[in-house]
């Protein structure tokens, strides 16, 4: 019997969801897709709470399971679908990849995210310039973190010249970035490898823009 395809739950625009698709496509892994819209709040309904009970997306049905959190996924991902690998093999060298994934997912991300910036407005009230203030100002002091990762280790990816999950995070959080205007001129190497990588076709089909739910779909 043939194993059904994974299933994404997602939105166009959020970056966990993007890493994902990212993941997917450099698997070549078909998948089938239902949009969560953020914006109506479609994430905290108990038809979608009942497959990812924390409310977020992405959410992956796989494997007759359905997994959360976008880091688990892509590593579930690599370890099970085949296709090129996400981690190097030498654990010290798997640990450094995990570590800058992680500055975007873990310090970066979390005080970004939609649910962040709209509590920073209601109750908060903080204005739309403050916001975009108060994100601009985690994204640059991570990515200058990332930025020292890529002249240390560094080729035409992240970690030399091999794509990881690193720049599956990294990706999107240049797209963010770019959203809001965030200047990134102090991160050449970073932008540099996000220009390279734009031109693949894994990147392409990943893209927002490129999501069914897009408005410019």
């Amino acid at each position: 019997m043939t194993a059904a395809r994974p299933f994404l739950y997602g939105y166009w625009r959020s970056s966990a969801a993007y890493r994902v698709r990212l993941a997917l496509a450099y698997k070549g892994l078909a998948h089938d897709s239902l949009a969560i819209d953020l914006r109506t709040g479609a994430q905290a309904s108990d038809d979608y709470r009942a497959h990812n009970p924390q409310g977020l997306v992405p959410a992956l049905a796989i494997d007759g399971d359905v997994l959360g959190q976008s880091l688990a996924i892509i590593e579930y991902l690599d370890e099970t679908a085949g296709g090129p690998p996400l981690l190097p093999a030498e654990p010290l060298a798997r640990a450094h990849v995990r570590a800058a994934a992680q500055i975007v997912a873990c310090d970066i991300h979390p005080v970004n995210n939609l649910r962040v910036l709209r509590y920073l407005k209601d109750p908060l009230g903080h204005d739309q310039a403050t916001i975009d203030a108060w994100a601009r100002h985690w994204i640059t002091t991570g990515l200058a973190a990332l930025e020292t990762v890529a002249s240390r280790h560094g080729g035409r990816c992240l970690f030399g010249d091999v794509v990881t999950i690193a720049d599956l995070c990294l990706v999107p959080q240049l797209y963010n970035a770019r959203r809001i205007a965030t200047d990134l001129a102090a991160f050449p190497r970073l932008t540099e490898i996000d220009s390279r990588l734009a031109d693949a076709d894994f990147t392409k089909a990943a893209h927002p823009d490129a999501q069914p739910d897009s408005p410019t779909e």
